[in-house]
């Protein structure tokens, strides 16, 4: 009877210490999450650091610098723009992705860092869909499959047909293998079923000389840098290889509309690492449609053929779902040229 009465009390103080030890937790997580909150409704309280994962003065550059501006005007903190350029913009977007989850570090994407490194290296760095919370989409730049100026093909029908038949003889150029300009004519061509010669060069820039000095046949290049090319007559737009026309080049007809289902496009995006409090990402989404709103940031990026998203796709719930779909489109093109880099 004693050790039956001995263990209904060594059994209830069991229970006791158990009931003691998940309240301690609750308590805990309960002071914790109000921790969490207080710190998300006071940020920011000192300056922000978005991560621009390319060289300053490149085609992602003056839109980071121009949002970052406005953003830190509307968050009242400066947003302080650092370029950690390196491997196809890997090196930035680890760093932030292995940055502390409280808002101060994001990161402006890419369809290169999001998608297509995803692809392209064997031991990506990171898992784009998994160690980044979305925070919206803002910008895309449109490519442009532009031809050396007296390339004998006016439009895509005419290019398509003359790559056919030539397609051995002919050189493509890119800014370097596993680039967004590279990754773009690769598209087009498994497309169109073309067969050219692939030239690297070091950079957007020479690419274009050497396609304006006749060198190469042709490129397909980021609006943004083709577009003075175009206009001084130095090259031969074919197509914008979106679905909709530029108003920057309006007089230049999509791939689509020329019977094409070709869309290569860059964009920029931003995004927190995991975990970073749902309320800061609504306060940076917020700076971030308060600067896609600014009549004078639209203008200018508009004017030089980029293209600010509807504010319908530029949601964390739509870029999640777009950084999915852009790996999943960038899959068949990436096998097909059969590259992987270490």
């Amino acid at each position: 009877m004693g050790t039956h009465k001995a263990w209904k009390l060594n059994n209830a103080a069991a229970r006791t210490a158990s009931f003691a030890a998940i309240a301690a937790v609750v308590i805990t997580f309960a002071v914790s999450g109000t921790e969490n909150a207080r710190a998300a409704d006071d940020w920011p309280t000192r300056p922000i650091t978005m991560v621009n994962p390319f060289a300053a003065g490149g085609p992602n550059d003056v839109p980071a610098r121009m949002f970052a501006q406005r953003m830190g005007e509307v968050l009242g903190q400066q947003v302080i723009v650092e370029n950690v350029g390196g491997a196809g913009g890997m090196i930035g977007a680890q760093r932030v992705a292995k940055a502390q989850p409280d808002g101060y570090t994001f990161l402006v994407g890419t369809v290169g860092t999001q998608a297509q490194n995803q692809l392209l290296y064997k031991k990506p760095a990171y898992d784009a869909t998994k160690d980044f919370t979305s925070v919206g989409l803002f910008l895309e730049a449109p490519l442009v499959l532009v031809a050396r100026k007296d390339f004998p093909a006016n439009n895509m029908k005419e290019f398509v047909a003359y790559a056919r038949q030539n397609g051995s003889k002919m050189q493509f150029a890119s800014a370097g293998t596993g680039s967004a300009i590279h990754l773009g004519c690769a598209l087009l061509n498994s497309v169109t079923n073309i067969d050219a010669v692939h030239v690297p060069y070091r950079g957007a820039n020479p690419a274009m000389q050497d396609l304006a000095s006749g060198r190469v046949d042709y490129l397909c290049d980021i609006i943004t840098t083709a577009k003075p090319q175009i206009d001084g007559g130095a090259i031969k737009p074919i197509a914008i290889l979106t679905d909709t026309r530029s108003p920057a080049l309006a007089n230049v007809p999509t791939a689509v509309e020329q019977g094409y289902d070709v869309k290569a496009y860059t964009w920029n995006a931003y995004f927190v690492p995991k975990g970073t409090p749902e309320a800061i990402v609504a306060k940076l989404n917020r700076a971030m449609l308060e600067a896609m709103h600014d009549p004078a940031i639209r203008q200018k990026l508009e004017s030089a053929g980029l293209r600010i998203v509807a504010d319908d796709r530029a949601t964390p719930q739509y870029l999640d779902g777009f950084v999915r779909s852009e790996i999943e489109k960038w899959a068949a093109p990436i096998k097909a040229i059969g590259v992987q880099i270490d």
